[in-house]
């Protein structure tokens, strides 16, 4: 199993001069992040419906084995509140996630703040979800004209994992969680210094990590001892332990054993100070080494 540690999104102006070195191109920017990194989460698709050409140019710029999490659309998500998705679905994933092919990873669905917990509401939702490329390209091809280029095909039929990152107390439910380990769809560890809830129960054969913001949200950066946390975090997980914290909903109902490990993915999103990258490449360093990350020259 595979410790992944990203970014979410890549194309900020206040990374250029300061991350991006002077003089780099913008259509070179995924290239030089993913010369240092191992895994990017595409966050415009929440915002719009993209063209099948950019996922194939993104997958082009990136090293075979790089892999690509996409955040699925707010219309289906906070316009639709996940009811009547079928046709929202079905556009999602024919506006090209597909074409990255191998690189395609998880799919990422934030829920907006002020949507509470309604079991039924999740059970048809994740219901609905496909489960791979297959079957996705199969939603996909009930596409819109809303699609700009529809792809909806797939180049093999492979796995296709999906995690659930929520913004509202109620989800600290035990229901929830049964729900989806039920449905195997990762619960997304989101730490949002404080803003919304935290929750760390062990759900799928993934752990899906968003890192928002260590005292605020959005903005401050990950202090080495707190990087190190997170790091002891991520090595549990991926051996396959579940630890338990003061954000397990259901201590009392582990998760099933994994003795081969877990995947684990990680995308910081403290764009706005320029801290995701480079906390990044601090947290790939010690999760590589075992330790502290060493001193960069």
């Amino acid at each position: 199993m595979a410790v992944r540690i990203g970014t979410s999104g890549w194309i900020y102006p206040p990374w250029r001069r300061v991350f991006y070195p002077e003089g780099l191109v913008q259509r070179r920017e995924l290239t030089y992040l993913a010369e240092r990194l191992d895994t990017v989460e595409i966050n415009g698709s929440f915002y719009s419906l993209q063209r099948a050409s950019s996922y194939r140019t993104w997958a082009e710029r990136t090293p075979d084995d790089f892999v690509f999490a996409v955040k699925g659309g707010r219309f289906v998500t906070h316009m639709k509140k996940l009811r009547g998705v079928d046709e929202g679905l079905a556009n999602f994933f024919a506006s090209g996630p597909l074409a990255l092919g191998t690189k395609l990873g998880p799919i990422l669905w934030q829920l907006p703040p002020n949507l509470g917990y309604d079991a039924g509401r999740i059970e048809d939702f994740l219901a609905l979800l496909p489960r791979t490329t297959g079957e996705a390209a199969a939603m996909a091809a009930g596409h819109t004209d809303k699609v700009p280029e529809p792809w909806t095909e797939t180049d093999r039929d492979r796995p296709l994992r999906h995690a659930m990152e929520v913004r509202h107390a109620t989800y600290r439910d035990p229901g929830f969680v049964a729900q989806l380990r039920r449905h195997g769809v990762a619960l997304v560890v989101s730490d949002t210094a404080g803003t919304f809830p935290c929750l760390d129960d062990v759900t799928a054969d993934l752990v899906y990590v968003r890192l928002h913001g260590d005292t605020e949200l959005y903005a401050s950066g990950y202090s080495p001892a707190s990087l190190d946390r997170w790091a002891d975090r991520l090595r549990a997980w991926a051996s396959g332990e579940a630890p338990v914290s003061g954000d397990t909903v259901a201590p009392d109902d582990p998760p099933p054993a994994a003795p081969g490990g877990r995947d684990v993915v990680v995308y910081f999103d403290n764009d706005i100070e320029v801290h995701a990258p480079f906390d990044a490449m601090g947290l790939r360093d010690r999760v590589r080494s075992g330790g502290p990350a060493p001193p960069r020259s």
